[in-house]
Parts: structure tokens; sequence; C-alpha cells
């Protein structure tokens, strides 16, 4: 854990800067949380780095739903301000219904190709970069962006269908 913790720091850092209250959701609160989850895992047989983030970017999706639906049952309605997960998927808010329609779009894409669930909790949940998520996966960077553009078309298609005579722009 003191090797990756840097790391978790600045992915957790992020998410809270982008939190409308900070008080929330603290960076230190959100990595301890990580922790103790990892700790508790009564099977943890972490066979190598890639193996352990992978896990630890579930485990970090997990936290963050649980706190959107939290969130949900304190603001029914409020006007929250838009806070983007990712910048990469700004249509994705922390802490809101979006977040929570991502994750059953996540778990239904899993049923499918649970390889391209894994990048997306690697790159927008984990905050892993483009060349970080190709090494942990074992591909290039290239199919990295290639599938994470065809994953990001797919969510938001899954999670903003068409037909309110909106075009997409994703």
């Amino acid at each position: 854990m003191p090797l990756v913790y840097p790391h978790l720091r600045e992915v957790a850092a992020a998410y809270v800067g982008r939190e409308r209250n900070p008080d929330v959701l603290q960076a230190t609160s959100l990595v301890h949380e990580l922790y103790l989850r990892l700790l508790n895992q009564k099977k943890a047989g972490w066979e190598d780095r890639r193996h352990f983030y992978t896990f630890a970017a579930k485990v970090m999706r997990m936290i963050l739903i649980d706190h959107a639906r939290g969130n949900q049952t304190q603001m029914r309605g409020g006007g929250s301000e838009h806070v983007p997960l990712s910048d990469d998927i700004p249509w994705i808010e922390v802490g809101s219904a979006e977040l929570l329609d991502l994750n059953r779009a996540l778990d239904e894409l899993g049923i499918m190709d649970p390889y391209k669930v894994q990048l997306v909790e690697l790159r927008y949940f984990l905050g892993c970069t483009a060349e970080e998520t190709a090494d942990l996966v074992q591909v290039s960077k290239a199919t990295v962006d290639r599938d994470l553009k065809f994953i990001k078309s797919w969510l938001y298609r899954r999670i903003h269908p068409p037909g309110d005579g909106e075009k997409a722009n994703i």
C-alpha cells in the first residue's frame, strides 16, 4: 500500500476537487475507505501490479457508486452543480443519478465484454492514463484509445437513448 498510496491519493484528490461541496467527500477518506475495503478482502491474493490495480479500480467504482446513492437519497431533485467524473466523459457527474445509470450500463456491458468494463474502471474510476491502462491490460495505447472511444459512445447512447430529438454530442 505505501507504494501505491500517492497515486491513489492523487486520484481521490481529483474526485474531491470536482465535488461541489468538498466537505462531503474527502480525498483522505476516499483512499482510506479503498484501503479498508482492500484490507477486508478474505482471498486477496494479488498476483501482480496489474491484478492489484484492476481490483482497486473495481473497489473505487463501488465506493463512488455508494457515494452517489447516498447523495441521491439526501438531495433528490436538488439543484447541484455539474461536476464531471472525468473530462473525457463530462456527461457523468460525481454523486449524480447519471453515475448510477453508468454503473447499470457498465454491469450490462460487463456481461457482454468484461475487458471493456475493466478499461473504464482503470481509466475513469482509478484515474490511470491511457498508457498506464494499456500497460495494465497488456495491449497497445492505440487499442485502449480505440476501445475507449467505442465504449464512451456505447455508454452515452445507453444512458441517453436517442428519441428526444437530441443529437449525441460525445
